[in-house]
């Protein structure tokens, strides 16, 4: 019988040692492969879960302020508005309930604090904004709360303390009357914003009524706050930084300079005229930023180096956004290696594209009267509840040294000079010492000018700082040099 040679179903070939080893590996392999996968999407969750922990725990404010927030409408269906005050207790905005308990907003004050304070209806401007979170959370006691729930009344949201002063705010306002423009005054050794007018203006009561007109009429610009957000040539308040950047370029000789001025200068084609041409003569260094000599500075600016100047403007804050938590315009200048002799010239100034808000004016000049430091401006105080307890206080913030302290010295001594014998002579003689800059800010080809004085009080011990622009009103030192008189005895005589 033949012998068949044939494998049987249940025959299986033989694996050599080496395939197994190999399979073995392959299989570990995997595993570590699939172990550091899942490591990895375990880590990436851990840290997405981490962050959104720390973000909410950080940033709980700005979640709730955002707009699409709808826990914002849950709190105001149990809490009403909360009141802002006036540093000295003063009413500025408040919810007054009727007997049905319907709530209307009311600013006894009308449009005296009108973009500082702001509004809540159609949105949200000023501290209106800035103490949301505050003014529709409630603070009030555990007891309050069940007498509310029990009685189907809401609840008191906190209060918040501004750092505004009615009586200064008065006079500012008052003072720049029927002109556009804006003031800020400060404190100088805490930023606190003491005042802050802008016009033209509006009432916060009347807000729902004039919206649709406002927002309609392309060419309104009353709901800007020209303070924070108006972009205005600085004109000779930039001197100041010119100034600055020449003492720094010339630390040992600064003292030395002379020129000679006919009340125009001319380089390379291109021409500076001083105030109404008036003709200087022979002026140094001191006499020519007192005087506030377009040629002398003019002549200054062409030998400038380009690059050290933009490094000083960046220093002070110029093209970036401001330490300030108020909506604002960033200072603009075009200085570059690769600037022109007339754009030297403009900017040297203050003229050509060079932009600035008063406020930004106004945190240069509280810094070099506190010595080079600028102190973060800020509004509010602090929060309490509906029993008067403090539930946040705020404290003053120094953003760092924006110039060197002899530097602020040298300008101090200078700005000095302004106010004893310069442009801002209508600011001597009074109870008080005070230093500061006029500017005559031209901004069409008609030679129209804004007035603009930025300065401190007292000189030799810097408290308040003031700064104003006066739209299209002319001369600095004709026109918002009284108004900033008029602030300084404010602030002295409330002192008294």
């Amino acid at each position: 019988m033949q012998e068949r040679n044939e494998k049987t179903p249940t025959q299986k070939k033989k694996r050599e040692p080496g395939s197994a080893r190999k399979a073995d590996a392959r299989r570990i392999d995997n595993k570590w492969e699939i172990f550091a996968t899942g490591f990895f999407f375990v880590a990436v969750f851990a840290a997405m879960i981490g962050y959104l922990g720390y973000f909410t725990a950080t940033s709980k404010q700005e979640m709730l302020d955002n707009s699409y927030n709808s826990r914002q409408e849950i709190l105001l269906s149990r809490n009403y508005r909360g009141t802002i005050f006036s540093r000295d207790g003063e009413v500025l905005a408040e919810t007054v309930l009727d007997e049905r308990q319907n709530e209307s907003r009311v600013y006894p004050f009308a449009d005296l604090f009108a973009h500082i304070v702001g509004y809540s209806t159609k949105g949200r401007m000023g501290v209106e904004s800035l103490a949301n979170y505050y003014l529709i959370n409630t603070s009030t006691s555990l007891s309050n709360k069940a007498a509310n729930d029990a009685a189907g009344v809401k609840n008191p949201g906190d209060n918040v303390y501004t750092t505004l002063d009615v009586q200064i705010q008065e006079v500012a306002d008052s003072q720049l009357n029927i002109y556009k423009g804006a003031v800020v005054v400060t404190e100088v050794s805490t930023g606190k914003i003491l005042a802050m007018v802008s016009h033209p203006d509006f009432d916060p009561n009347q807000i729902a009524d004039i919206w649709d007109s406002l927002v309609e009429n392309e060419n309104s610009s009353v709901l800007l706050n020209r303070a924070t957000q108006g972009q205005y040539p600085p004109g000779s308040t930039f001197k100041i930084i010119t100034a600055l950047e020449y003492i720094r370029e010339n630390p040992d000789t600064y003292n030395d300079y002379s020129y000679q001025c006919s009340g125009t200068f001319t380089f390379m084609g291109s021409k500076i005229n001083c105030y109404h041409k008036t003709n200087h003569g022979q002026v140094d260094f001191k006499s020519s930023f007192a005087r506030s000599c377009n040629s002398s500075f003019a002549n200054i600016g062409v030998g400038l180096d380009r690059e050290r100047f933009r490094e000083t403007l960046e220093g002070l804050l110029f093209n970036q956004t401001l330490p300030l938590e108020l909506p604002h315009s960033t200072g603009k200048v075009t200085i570059s290696a690769d600037s022109t002799t007339d754009e030297m010239l403009q900017t040297s100034i203050g003229q050509g594209k060079t932009q600035i808000s008063p406020m930004h004016l106004n945190m240069i000049t509280s810094a070099i009267a506190n010595d080079g430091v600028l102190m973060k401006p800020y509004v509010i105080d602090h929060v309490e509840n509906d029993e008067g307890r403090v539930i946040k206080s705020f404290s003053p913030e120094s953003f760092g040294q924006l110039l060197d302290a002899w530097e602020a010295e040298i300008l101090r001594d200078m700005m000095t000079a302004v106010v004893e014998g310069g442009t801002a002579r209508k600011l001597s003689g009074q109870s008080y010492t005070a230093a500061g800059k006029t500017g005559s800010a031209e901004y069409n080809s008609n030679g129209d000018s804004h007035a603009w004085f930025t300065g401190y009080a007292p000189a030799e011990a810097p408290e308040v700082c003031v700064t104003i622009i006066v739209e299209g009103a002319g001369s600095g030192g004709d026109y918002a040099v009284p108004i900033a008189r008029r602030i300084f005895d404010a602030y002295f005589n409330e002192k008294k």
